[in-house]
């Protein structure tokens, strides 16, 4: 997680939170070292902002802070209520939880009229089955550009052994897919996370040069 985007979730926490926040609640929901936590409480107190505070105790912003507000048409505000509805048809709990905060945040700082949209709702029905590695660390190791190995069985029940450069996550009604420079076939290629048996890392990684692997993979795939 880059460090401007760390501030600002700690901030958030704070403006949240009704009674004082340990570093190690904080660590916890950012997955991240309660040291981490103690420099960027330094940090943000060293920008003047309102954090009192300190280690073994826990952290309070005083009142008075907030963030610039967002403004967005009444079809906006659908689009996102809609958007963040059909989140419920990944099978990502961790992203539904993410889409939930999204929505507080939002509502947070929209004036009142603009709250009150058309009651727009999506089924969350899906077929997905459970999958052995979690879509939210597979989406780590996509940020982090970090090569893989797995243990894969494809539909005839055959087991390979693939290292891979995981680039995008494909979200379906029945499944998930990884989509992957495959090392194996020398080319992209789509694997089933709940026919993933083992993933981990393999120690190297490809930094800088994820960007230019998902833009191939977005031109040589048609995605139905």
């Amino acid at each position: 997680m880059p460090r401007s985007t760390r501030l600002f979730e700690i901030i958030q926490i704070l403006r949240a939170a009704n009674s004082p926040v340990t570093a190690q609640k904080i660590a916890d929901a950012l997955e991240i070292t309660p040291r981490t936590v103690y420099r960027d409480m330094a940090a943000l107190q060293a920008m003047r902002l309102p954090i009192e505070g300190e280690a073994g105790i826990g952290y309070v912003m005083r009142s008075g802070f907030d963030l610039p507000p967002l403004m967005f048409t009444q079809e906006e505000v659908e689009a996102i209520a809609v958007g963040l509805s059909l989140i419920g048809r990944t099978g990502d709990r961790d992203l539904e939880k993410s889409a939930e905060s999204v929505a507080s945040k939002i509502a947070e700082v929209l004036p009142d009229e603009a709250q009150r949209s058309a009651p727009l709702r999506a089924s969350r029905w899906n077929d997905i089955p459970v999958s052995r590695t979690e879509p939210k660390t597979l989406r780590r190791f996509i940020r982090n550009e970090e090569e893989l190995s797995i243990t894969y069985v494809d539909l005839n029940e055959k087991r390979t052994i693939r290292t891979v450069k995981p680039l995008a996550l494909v979200y379906y009604i029945d499944a998930v897919l990884l989509a992957a420079w495959c090392d194996l076939r020398q080319d992209f290629r789509h694997f089933r996370i709940d026919r993933i048996q083992t993933c981990k890392p393999t120690g190297q990684r490809f930094t800088g040069h994820g960007a230019s692997l998902v833009q191939r993979w977005e031109q040589q795939t048609e995605l139905p």
